[in-house]
């Protein structure tokens, strides 16, 4: 059941108004399969309201802000949200499935985003070129204008805090299409984002179907930037949608991130991220660590130890924080058992499994696999679910051709105490992100992150955000 909440979840955020949709959806909640609320199902007329709200915005209040003004505004807006993390928290644990304590350090996140690019709005510089003499250049960082987020159900308050964090920062208007499946906290965000003063407008929520609202939004000719984060085969369809309009897109799809284990790995200190990376937030994560390669004379410990770790896991409702919680639909459900019923031919090295006395909600256990030879489709194909392989390995050749053996390139770490490999193999591994002795850097707002090949494209987290939500121009004045 939901708490208070200070806004009617099936209403839409237009131009600083509060709107009846013309039609709505059930939301239900993950751990227990019941109806938590009715929430909007957005139309292109919704979206094409919003647009033009952002438009207006652009054209009024919101473009007078200075950079230190906006960066106030974050500023504000994070200190509500850290206010408010138990509420959100409850939000999101019921609203995704997601533990209590996931939930937490989700929200708590979603402030340090808001503080981050509040405090870094105005220090973005643009340059002074040495040119011809009789000319003085200078180059400036300007907004795009209307920015259209389409934001998936894993991770909703990050993924906010850092697409539409950003945008906010660098003075664009913007146009958020949360999923249908997790948008609480996506309206709870805009509520607390009125309150701390942004302009109406500025800030537009339309919540609804991908096919519907989310296509919308990406076709839209008044969206002069898109931000995407979902699946390799969605992310084709966003960018086709805005290249008719030849409009730029941050892409962060899928990913079958690697960790590498050398012989001499430090094992004591790798175990937790080896098992966590994988299985935080059921496996519904795009960095998740799906593949474990070992080189082979660490294999046995490795599997023991990793083994043991699994059928420790508690699986659960997300209010009892257990360790693994629901997947966030049944549909989700289905497919992540479609690949363990599928995956007959493994070894299973462990499980956590399923108690018979969980209520109907959308869980599946946690299983690993080895070993499991690179080509596998467990080994290939990004699941979406608390489910990893071990592979072995036996040179540090053979470690990164099975590690840049997939279509993704997200997250790679690399477990080994030799210094020259560890910058060997950082340089080799074709990965957007690469970490030493570590995996995540505990989140990292600061660094940027994003993928290459079918993991997306662009930049998100750090001042490259702000960047990739920025126009560069350049302006040369003849003095003589």
């Amino acid at each position: 059941m939901l708490p208070d909440i200070p806004f009617d979840p099936s209403q839409l955020l237009i131009g600083g108004q509060w709107r009846d949709p013309s039609d709505t959806l059930a939301l239900t909640n993950p751990s227990d399969g019941s109806d938590l609320a009715r929430i909007a199902k957005g139309t292109a007329a919704e979206v094409d309201l919003a647009v033009q709200a952002a438009q207006d915005a652009l054209d009024g209040d919101w473009s007078s802000f200075t950079a230190a003004e906006r960066g106030r505004v974050l500023t504000r807006l994070g200190q509500l949200v850290l206010e408010n993390v138990e509420f959100l928290t409850t939000l999101e644990s019921l609203d995704v499935g997601k533990p209590t304590t996931q939930a937490r350090a989700d929200a708590v996140a979603l402030a340090r985003y808001c503080e981050f690019y509040g405090g870094a709005v105005d220090k973005l510089l643009g340059q002074t070129i040495p040119y011809l003499n009789g000319y003085t250049v200078y180059t400036l960082r300007e907004p795009h204008g209307v920015t259209g987020h389409i934001v998936p159900w894993n991770y909703p308050m990050q993924i906010i805090g850092r697409s539409v964090g950003a945008a906010l920062a660098m003075g664009n208007a913007c146009v958020l299409k949360p999923a249908e499946d997790a948008c609480l906290t996506a309206l709870m965000f805009a509520y607390l984002a009125e309150q701390a003063g942004l302009p109406a407008g500025a800030l537009n929520v339309v919540p609804g179907l991908g096919r519907e609202a989310g296509a919308a939004l990406a076709g839209h000719p008044g969206v002069q930037h898109l931000s995407f984060t979902g699946s390799v085969a969605t992310g084709a369809m966003v960018q086709q949608a805005a290249g008719a309009n030849v409009v730029p897109v941050t892409l962060e799809l899928g990913g079958k991130s690697p960790q590498i284990v050398f012989e001499d790995a430090d094992l004591e200190a790798a175990l937790p991220f080896l098992v966590n990376a994988g299985l935080q937030n059921a496996g519904q994560t795009c960095s998740a660590s799906s593949r474990i390669l070992v080189h082979s004379s660490r294999f046995d410990e490795v599997a023991t130890r990793m083994g043991d770790a699994y059928r420790a896991k508690r699986i659960g409702p997300a209010n009892t924080d257990p360790d693994i919680g629901p997947l966030i639909n049944a549909t989700q459900r289905d497919r992540v058992m479609a690949f363990l019923d599928g995956a007959s031919d493994l070894p299973v090295l462990a499980e956590a499994s399923i108690s018979p006395d969980l209520p109907q909600g959308h869980y599946v256990p946690a299983r690993l696999f080895g070993p499991v030879k690179p080509d596998h489709r467990l080994a290939q194909q990004e699941i979406f679910g608390p489910v990893q392989v071990i592979i072995p390995f036996e040179t540090e050749d053979e470690a990164v051709a099975i590690a840049n053996g997939t279509d993704y390139g997200l997250v790679a770490s690399i477990w080994t105490k030799d210094g020259a490999r560890q910058m060997r193999l950082a340089k080799r591994l074709k990965s957007g992100q690469v970490f030493i002795n570590n995996y995540g850097a505990g989140g990292g707002v600061e660094l940027p992150f994003g993928g290459i090949g079918k993991s997306g494209h662009g930049r998100e987290k750090g001042f490259e955000a702000l960047y990739g939500f920025s126009t560069l121009k350049t302006v040369a004045a003849f003095h003589g």
